[in-house]
C-alpha cells in the first residue's frame, strides 16, 4: 500500500500544450494521485445534455501513461451559466430573503428539483464513460458540501423533515418551547426556515434547520453516489470542509463515504497553524473511526489569516503534511497543482507556482514527493492515543444559535483543550459523547452545552469503571431540544460531579486562583456538594469559592473546571492527568502509529534549534539505524520504525 501524493488538477484552465509538461513535472515531483474535474461542469457540458469529453479523454490518458492515478470528480459544486439562466428558481436564497445571482461557485440550492436532476445527469454521464478507465482510483462527489439556502423548496423539505422527526405538531411545539413569544404552531404550513427576523430566532428551530440541512446535503451526495455505484466499484468520497458556516455533521456523514477526506487550511501565521493542523487531523481520524483517512486539500505555500497571506517558511509545508500523515492520513494532497493565471483564486498557492518549476516551492514539493514512498509502510497502521476529547457538532450549532450569557465559543473551548495536550506532546483522539470510551485513561469534556441523557449515562459509566473525566465550564446545560435542565447547573452532570451552580459569572478580564493561576472567559458560583475542592477563586465576588473540584466515583474520578485556565495552570493539570509533558526538545511533535507488533514514531521539529530525542530502530527518511538517540534538525522531521 502506498501513500497518496498530489492535488487538484484543473487542465481545463490551460492549453493542451501545457498538459504534457504537467505530467512530466508530476513524475519529477513524485505525484501519484490528482483530483480532476472539480470545477469543470461548463467544460464538460457546455449546453444542456451536450457533452464534450474529448479533452478529458486526452488528459486521463496522459495521466495514466505517466503513472498518475485519478480521483475523478463530479463538478456539481459549480453549475454552468446556462443552468442558472434556465433555472433561476434553483439559485440560492439567503436568510435575508435575497436570491443570489450567478457569478461564483456554489450557486445552487440542493432542494431545487432541477439542480438534483442536473447533478445526477452529469454524474451519470461521467460514470458511463469513465467507469473502467485504467487511471481511475476513486470518485470525488461534489466539493466541500456546505451551501445553505432558505428558499421555498428548502422550506417545504424542512417541513417534511420536521414531520418525520416529531410526528406531530404537539411534540414539535413542546420541543421548540413555542409557548414563548406566542410561537405555537397550528399548521405545518406556518413553519418556515429560520430566516432573518425582528429579533432573536427560536434556538431549537435554528438547531433543527442545521440538522435538517446536514441531512439534505447528505441526500444530495447519496443521489450521486448511487448513480456512480451503478457503474463502478471504485471507492467514492467527498471532501469535508470545516468551519462555523458548514451545516454538515461530518461524524454522521462518515459512514457514507468509502474514505474520509478533508480539506484543511489553518488561519494563523504563528504556532497556531501547527496546533490547528494537529487538531484538524485528529478530528478527521475521529470521523474515520480511527481508520486511515485522506488529506484531500491544503495550501502548498501560504497561510491565509483573513487579513493577509503569510508565506510558509522553508520546510513548513512538509512539516504540516507529515503531521497529517503521522495522525492517520493516507497521504498529502494540495489545492492545487498549478497556480491559476486568473479567476477568483489566482493568488491561491499551488504546487507549481506562478514562477514555474524553477522555484523553491516546486523544489520543496519534489523533495517531499521523494520522501513519501519511504514512509509507505506506515499506511494502514493506526494512531496510538490514550486521551480523548469529546466533540459534538450539534452542541456547536446549538451554541451558535442561542442567545448565551456571554460570547462563548464551543470550537474555541475544544481547540483550547486540544492545544494544551498538543503542547504537552500528548496525542489525543476525538470522540462522540455516546461513544465507547473504555480504552482512554482520560476523557475531556469542553463546554458540552447540549447533551443527551444517554450520553450523560455513558460518561458516568466511564468514570465508575475507572476513567478520569474532566468536565469544562458551561457543560450539561440543555437537552437535545435546547431546553435548560432545571435544578442548578451543570445540569446533566451535577450529580456525577458533586457540585451545584446557581449563578454564572462571565468574565471580561481575568480572575485570580488560590493556586497562583488565572481564570479567564468564564467563572461560576460553585457549591461543592459532594466533591473535593482542588482550587479556589481568590478575590472578587467569588473569593474563596471552588474553581476546580474532583469527586471519586466508583473506580474513577470526575473533575470540574469552572473557568478557562491560563496556559501554565492548564499545563499543570494535563501533566497531573496524563503524566506527560514536553521534554527539553521543546517543540518536537511526537506521534506513534502501530500495526500489530510494529510501531512507527514520527518526530516533527517545529522549533528553531536541533532536538535530541530517544529512539531505537530504523529511521525511514535517511534509511539509517538509530541506537538510543536521534538528532532531529531544526525545522526537520524523522520517522523511526522502532526495534
Amino acid at each position: 500500500m502506498s501513500l497518496w501524493y498530489g492535488g487538484d488538477y484543473n487542465p481545463e484552465q490551460w492549453d493542451p500544450a501545457v498538459w504534457k509538461e504537467d505530467v512530466d513535472l508530476m513524475r519529477q515531483a513524485g505525484v501519484n494521485l490528482v483530483t480532476v474535474g472539480v470545477f469543470s461542469w461548463s467544460s464538460l457540458e457546455p449546453a444542456p445534455g451536450e457533452y464534450d469529453f474529448a479533452w478529458l479523454d486526452q488528459v486521463l490518458d496522459l495521466l495514466h501513461n505517466g503513472g498518475v492515478k485519478v480521483d475523478l470528480a463530479t463538478p456539481t459544486a459549480s453549475p454552468p451559466p446556462w443552468f442558472s439562466r434556465l433555472h433561476p428558481e434553483a439559485l440560492p436564497v439567503t436568510a435575508d430573503g435575497v436570491r443570489l445571482t450567478h457569478g461564483s461557485r456554489d450557486t445552487y440550492c440542493v432542494c431545487a428539483p432541477a439542480y438534483r436532476d442536473a447533478a445526477r445527469g452529469i454524474a451519470r454521464a461521467l460514470a458511463e464513460r469513465y467507469h473502467d478507465h485504467p487511471a481511475l482510483a476513486m470518485w470525488h462527489v461534489h466539493n466541500e458540501y456546505g451551501t445553505t439556502c432558505y428558499c421555498t423548496f428548502a422550506a417545504e423539505r424542512f417541513r417534511g423533515w420536521l414531520r418525520e422527526r416529531y410526528g406531530s405538531l404537539a411534540r414539535l411545539n413542546e420541543a421548540w418551547t413555542t409557548a414563548f413569544w406566542s410561537q405555537r404552531y397550528a399548521e405545518w404550513s406556518d413553519i418556515e426556515p429560520p430566516r432573518a427576523t425582528q429579533y432573536l430566532v427560536n434556538p431549537t428551530q435554528y438547531l433543527d434547520y442545521r440538522r435538517f440541512w446536514s441531512d439534505e446535503l447528505l441526500a444530495a451526495y447519496l443521489d450521486q453516489k448511487a448513480v456512480l455505484r451503478e457503474h463502478s466499484a471504485a471507492p467514492i468520497t467527498t471532501n469535508f470542509v470545516f468551519g462555523g458556516w458548514v451545516p454538515v455533521n461530518h461524524a454522521r456523514w462518515a459512514a457514507e463515504v468509502d474514505v474520509v477526506a478533508i480539506d484543511h487550511y489553518p488561519d494563523q501565521a504563528g504556532l497556531g497553524a501547527e496546533e490547528q493542523t494537529a487538531f484538524g487531523a485528529d478530528l478527521a481520524r475521529a470521523w474515520a473511526g480511527g481508520k486511515p483517512w485522506l488529506l484531500m486539500e491544503q495550501a502548498a505555500g501560504g497561510l491565509n489569516t483573513g487579513e493577509r497571506w503569510h508565506t510558509k517558511e522553508p520546510g513548513r509545508m512538509a512539516r504540516h503534511s507529515l503531521s497529517h500523515v503521522a495522525r492517520g492520513s493516507r497521504g498529502a494532497l494540495f489545492f492545487q497543482w498549478r497556480a491559476s493565471r486568473g479567476g477568483a483564486e489566482m493568488y491561491h498557492s499551488a504546487m507549481v507556482p506562478h514562477a514555474g518549476a524553477d522555484s523553491a516551492r516546486f523544489r520543496e514539493i519534489a523533495q517531499l514527493g521523494s520522501v513519501m514512498p519511504r514512509l509507505a509502510e506506515v499506511a494502514g497502521s493506526t494512531v496510538v492515543a490514550e486521551v480523548a476529547i469529546l466533540w459534538d457538532a450539534e452542541c456547536w450549532w446549538a451554541m451558535q444559535g442561542t442567545h448565551l450569557p456571554s460570547s462563548l465559543d464551543y470550537l474555541a473551548a475544544v481547540r483550547s483543550a486540544h492545544r494544551h495536550f498538543w503542547h504537552a506532546d500528548v496525542t489525543v483522539d476525538f470522540a462522540a459523547p455516546d461513544a465507547d470510551l473504555s480504552s482512554y485513561r482520560v476523557v475531556v469534556v469542553p463546554s458540552l452545552y447540549l447533551v443527551s441523557d444517554e450520553a450523560t449515562a455513558n460518561l458516568a459509566a466511564y468514570v465508575e469503571s475507572g476513567g478520569q473525566l474532566v468536565v469544562g465550564y458551561f457543560s450539561g446545560i440543555v437537552d437535545p431540544d435546547v431546553r435548560v435542565r432545571l435544578g442548578g447547573y451543570p445540569g446533566a452532570f451535577a450529580e456525577l460531579l458533586g457540585v451545584r451552580v446557581e449563578e454564572f459569572h462571565p468574565l471580561s478580564g481575568e480572575v485570580a486562583l488560590a493556586s497562583g493561576g488565572r481564570g479567564r472567559v468564564w467563572s461560576e458560583d460553585v457549591e461543592a456538594v459532594a466533591a473535593e475542592v482542588v482550587d479556589r477563586y481568590a478575590g472578587g465576588v467569588l473569593d474563596g469559592k471552588p474553581a476546580v473540584t474532583r469527586r471519586q466515583v466508583g473506580a474513577g474520578t470526575a473533575w470540574y473546571v469552572s473557568t478557562e485556565l491560563d496556559d501554565d495552570t492548564a499545563a499543570d493539570l494535563v501533566t497531573r492527568l496524563a503524566g506527560a509533558g514536553r521534554s527539553a526538545g521543546g517543540l518536537v511533535e511526537t506521534v506513534r502509529r502501530r500495526d500489530g507488533g510494529v510501531t512507527w514514531v514520527f518526530f516533527i521539529n517545529h522549533g528553531d534549534t536541533d532536538a535530541v530525542v530517544p529512539a531505537v530502530g530504523t529511521e525511514l527518511v535517511a534509511g539509517a539505524a538509530v541506537n538510543g538517540e536521534l538528532v532531529v534538525p531544526a525545522g526537520g522531521y524523522a520517522v523511526v520504525r522502532e526495534a
